[in-house]
């Protein structure tokens, strides 16, 4: 897996926390560079951390799924996919929280944000691939995405969350069809 790939699944991965952020900043009046960055802050720590459980709980068992692989890589990145094109049409409003910036609420956001995150950690345990550079750009992909959310979310409203959310689940889906194919035809 290239550093293209990675990129591609860092941005993808970002899209939860960007909806997220988007519906942080909704809550803030005049957000200060703090109000901007702490979102990132949380989600960038856990996108990144979570790769890393899967990919090391991954190796361990990689060797006896190993024919598998990448059936295991296509359902598993469809199914978040289409989780997440789900969210996307999904037509639920988020209450406005007067302090979204609770820790327990910000880690709690954070994890359930990065679980997907998890899971592609397993998929890498599958491919040649330095893990390290991985979950650097993953997380700090998702710093930089989740500040931008926090700003549209404040600039724009809840416009672009479904959008987003949509578009990470299709890249997603797109991803593990490349996968899949990459192993079945060449």
């Amino acid at each position: 897996m290239g550093i293209i790939e990675i990129i591609v699944i860092a941005i993808a991965l970002s899209m939860d926390a960007f909806a997220v952020s988007v519906t942080l900043g909704l809550s803030i009046k005049r957000p200060k560079m703090g109000d901007i960055t702490i979102p990132g802050l949380y989600f960038g720590f856990f996108q990144a951390l979570m790769p890393l459980i899967g990919y090391l709980a991954g190796i361990h068992f990689a060797d006896k799924i190993q024919g598998l692989d990448h059936w295991i890589a296509f359902l598993l990145l469809g199914i978040i996919g289409g989780k997440m094109i789900k969210e996307g049409f999904s037509k639920e409003e988020e209450k406005v929280d007067e302090r979204p910036f609770l820790w327990t609420k910000m880690v709690l956001l954070a994890i359930a944000t990065s679980i997907d995150a998890l899971v592609v950690g397993i998929t890498f345990s599958f491919f040649e691939i330095n893990i390290f550079l991985a979950i650097t750009i993953i997380g700090f992909a998702t710093l930089l995405i989740s500040m931008g959310g926090v700003k549209v979310g404040n600039s724009f409203g809840a416009k672009y969350k479904s959008k987003a959310t949509f578009i990470g689940g299709a890249v997603l889906i797109v991803l593990g069809l490349k996968i899949l194919v990459e192993h079945l035809i060449f």
